[in-house]
């Protein structure tokens, strides 16, 4: 369990971010440590996959690479699948559930491979333990194991994390198409505001006018205090049979008791007060409570809560205008029209009146929205939001200019 294959995937655009995760938590350079496309492959003892899920805010899962095999047919998997030791990992009392993903694999049904490759993992063990094999359960299971298919290889993984790591165990209360955690620490990464690598905090304010139920500033605030992403849930390792709850215990015994705080320098605004009362409630779970500052009040009229510092926001867009456009900007129906341009060209307005000297970071899948901001990005970063692609765009605040300053 000393030299283990890990891959952790995350969200497209995030990799290079996940990397220097990676290597600030495990110390692995080199070939020890490729960043490929949708994740980043890692060689590291299982000491390391505990403390990866602990720590980690970009990655969607740790998983363990068990075989890694060409393939032609629904046959092969059988094969691969049954050559792996399944019983070193977990009994047969326990329940399990196969997830196949494919890219531009030759198969015509990924539901007879699933069924193919869970037939060898049964019967290997009725092989092993006299006739007994562990059940599928598909709601909750035990143990997840994970099959990738690409045009000639089948790759096959164990997972370490249970329910994804953007779980992080604080949000219970959350409204329509919430961000995932992992994605607002992405965000943070990409503005410069939290570096991963040196885990170094920006001391400039962070302010999202559009805070929902809170998950940016909550994710922030948390980085700040120095708390562990995953330090308030349960991992699917503690059901695999390496697990071993000393070893566990001083991994966690290594997390540093949370910083002081320095005064509130991480603030959310948002005109649904009910979602100002979801964010307050996941704070207090959170741990980070005393650390940042909700409000309510309409994102086209709140005055800055600093003298300077950096915007960071994910507005409604797409599927989530409709329901989120009218919300996000009070009783001003007319500030958003079926796209949201004028509610963005408003917003525009209201940033260079009053913002002067602020850095605003938006994601948005809309390419055009400098355009309707009339403003001037200085820097845009491809990020994918789920199924959509996105842009996360910087824009350098300039007052009484109409376009902020273009990078040099």
């Amino acid at each position: 369990m000393n030299d283990l294959s890990l891959f952790l995937p995350c969200a497209a655009g995030v990799e290079d971010f996940l990397a220097q995760e990676v290597h600030a938590l495990t110390g692995r350079v080199g070939q020890d440590l490729l960043t490929l496309r949708g994740g980043v492959r890692v060689r590291a003892a299982w000491r390391d996959a505990m403390l990866l899920n602990l720590h980690s805010r970009l990655a969607q899962r740790v998983l363990v690479e068990l075989a890694h095999a060409p393939y032609r047919n629904e046959n092969d998997l059988y094969g691969i699948a049954s050559g792996v030791a399944w019983e070193i990992w977990f009994t047969p009392k326990q329940t399990f559930k196969i997830e196949t993903t494919a890219q531009h694999s030759p198969l015509q049904s990924l539901n007879f491979a699933t069924l193919r490759i869970k037939d060898a993992i049964a019967d290997r063990f009725r092989a092993k333990a006299n006739g007994v094999r562990p059940s599928i359960e598909t709601q909750w299971p035990d143990v997840r194991v994970f099959a990738h298919l690409t045009t000639d290889t089948c790759t096959l993984y164990i997972d370490t994390s249970g329910e994804p790591l953007f779980k992080r165990g604080w949000r219970q209360d959350k409204g329509d198409a919430p961000l995932k955690e992992t994605l607002a620490a992405a965000m943070l990464a990409a503005s410069g505001w939290w570096n991963p690598e040196t885990g170094a905090v920006s001391d400039a304010p962070l302010y999202d006018p559009c805070c929902g139920s809170g998950t940016i500033a909550i994710e922030a605030a948390q980085i700040a205090r120095g708390i562990p992403a995953g330090s308030l849930r349960r991992f699917g390792f503690e059901k695999l049979l390496p697990f071993q709850a000393h070893v566990w215990n001083a991994v966690k015994d290594q997390v540093a008791a949370p910083g002081p705080v320095d005064g509130v320098t991480v603030y959310g605004s948002d005109v649904s007060h009910r979602m100002v009362d979801f964010a307050e409630r996941n704070a207090e779970r959170a741990g980070v409570s005393d650390a940042v500052e909700f409000r309510g009040g309409d994102a086209l009229q709140r005055m800055p809560p600093a003298g300077g510092g950096v915007i960071v926001l994910n507005p409604p867009y797409g599927e989530r205008i409709e329901v989120g456009g009218v919300a996000r900007t009070g009783a001003r129906e007319q500030a958003a029209t079926e796209d949201g341009g004028e509610f963005f060209s408003q917003l525009a307005t209201h940033w260079k009146k009053n913002y002067a000297g602020w850095t605003a970071w938006v994601l948005t899948p809309d390419l055009k929205l400098p355009q309707k901001m009339r403003l001037k990005e200085s820097r845009r970063v491809p990020m994918w939001n789920g199924p959509i692609e996105c842009r996360l765009f910087k824009f350098d605040m300039v007052k009484g200019s109409a376009r902020a300053k273009p990078a040099a």
